[in-house]
């Protein structure tokens, strides 16, 4: 673990956050006294992507490979007096 002031921090902050970004950790120091702990963030887990539902898969067990046709709507539509 290393250990900067408060005044190095404050003039040198470029190096001491190349220590964090190489994996140390940093102790503030003011007067001789620890006042702080930097350290870099802690190592993501991978995400595992979801699963999902297969819809067409779905589709095809519930209707089969029947195929409608594009005016069935337009129809129904037309056949109901509003």
């Amino acid at each position: 673990m290393k250990t900067a002031t408060v005044r190095q921090v404050r003039h040198d902050f470029g190096g001491v956050l190349n220590w964090i970004e190489e994996g140390e950790q940093v102790e503030i120091l003011k007067r001789g006294r620890i006042v702080a702990l930097m350290s870099p963030p802690p190592v993501a887990k991978k995400r595992r992507p979801k699963k999902r539902p297969d819809f067409l898969a779905r589709l095809k067990r519930i209707y089969g490979d029947k195929v409608l046709a594009g005016n069935i709507v337009v129809e129904e539509r037309e056949s109901r007096p509003y």
